[in-house]
């Protein structure tokens, strides 16, 4: 059974191997921007179409010690590759590389491509060409402390860009950690989710997508492993119908507001372009007018400024305390959740603070606050 290695942002690792565990994969194994596992085909076909913190799938050819480049390029030349391609497929290389003393990722990538189109030409005469869009056989080469790893890349562009967000606004969440962030919260679709600084709808849109069980991959026309020689398109064609077939009615209201009538338009293009437009509600507003929808109390969830820039840290304090302040005057009873890089500002609201979790948005270290709707205790 082939083993493959899914990776993701840094702090998402449990999850992911929590989705992977849904997925009946064997063999789950925490790593470090990743997660181990086993699984034939089918599974390699869901965790594309189905993983929603995932970033890539990838499938481990071949490992080696390697120190610089001639050897990075003999050990990629020991494998048969015509156990992978045929001349006739493209293939492209994507490459990573830290504390090597390879040093340079564009040639340690051209290395891996002419070891291999090397190898072909001397046993056919005929050499692959290069395709760096829609490669047949995507390929991943990460180096680290001179170990090489080399996959065949079953996604090739990252999973977390699910094909509804054209135009990304300022500071975008991205995908996979607002799936994480909502996954991690326990949320299942039962109560209310707000979001009140919506930004281009991300909380929202993949929100809606996890409460009526829609595949974040449904969207997408190409997977790297479409071009590999052992695709089974009649299987793929199953498990995207079986997908289709259990989508399920919205149970709870989703909604979002902002101030910036830019990002309100935004959100309900991203969210028409997701297919679920009709479904969501956005609202211009200012934050001090936000009030719950009718029903039972849910979770508040938000990615407010940050204030990375110069002089915009103390700025923000008045919209730190303002979230506190409407919080505690509108919301009893829900939870609220807040993802920022910012300690200090996230103290401005003045709220109690239930947990805090340690994630990445991007590179940037950040926090995920939970308060409850009452005052911290003064010491």
């Amino acid at each position: 059974m082939p083993r493959y290695f899914i990776t993701c942002a840094r702090g998402l690792e449990k999850l992911l191997a929590g989705e992977l565990t849904h997925l009946h994969a064997a063999d789950i194994e925490v790593g470090r921007g990743g997660v181990y596992c086993a699984g034939d085909h089918a599974l390699l076909y869901r965790a594309n179409l189905w993983l929603r913190t995932a970033v890539r799938v990838l499938q481990p050819v071949h490992e080696a010690d390697v120190r610089n480049p001639d050897q990075l390029y003999d050990a990629c030349r020991a494998v048969n590759w015509a156990e992978y391609m045929t001349p006739d497929h493209t293939l492209a290389v994507d490459c990573n590389v830290r504390d090597s003393g390879i040093t340079h990722s564009q040639y340690a990538a051209r290395r891996v491509k002419d070891a291999i189109c090397d190898q072909f030409r001397e046993r056919t005469g005929v050499r692959p060409s290069v395709d760096t869009e829609t490669p047949m056989v995507p390929l991943n080469l990460h180096v680290y402390r001179d170990h090489m790893v080399l996959s065949l890349d079953s996604s090739w562009n990252s999973l977390h860009k699910r094909g509804y967000r054209p135009i990304l606004v300022k500071a975008p969440l991205n995908e996979s950690l607002a799936c994480g962030i909502l996954l991690a919260s326990g949320w299942d679709g039962s109560v209310p989710l707000v979001d009140w600084m919506c930004g281009s709808g991300t909380f929202a849109i993949e929100g809606a997508w996890m409460a009526t069980n829609r595949a974040p991959g449904m969207m997408r026309k190409w997977f790297g492993f479409m071009g590999w020689p052992s695709f089974d398109r009649p299987l793929w064609n199953a498990i995207r119908e079986d997908a289709r077939q259990g989508v399920k009615p919205l149970a709870a209201p989703i909604s979002g507001g902002d101030i910036r009538r830019d990002a309100i338009e935004f959100a309900k293009t991203n969210a028409k372009a997701a297919g679920i437009g009709n479904l969501l509600k956005f609202d211009l507003q200012d934050l001090k007018d936000a009030r719950p929808p009718a029903g039972p109390p849910g979770i508040l969830v938000c990615n407010p400024p940050y204030g990375e820039r110069l002089g915009e840290e103390s700025e923000l304090a008045d919209l730190y305390r303002l979230m506190g302040e409407s919080f505690l005057a509108h919301w009893q009873g829900w939870r609220m959740l807040m993802l920022t890089s910012n300690n200090w500002l996230a103290r401005q609201t003045g709220l109690k603070v239930v947990k805090t979790t340690d994630y990445y948005n991007g590179s940037l270290p950040c926090l995920l606050w939970e308060f409850a709707a009452e005052r911290k205790v003064r010491k």
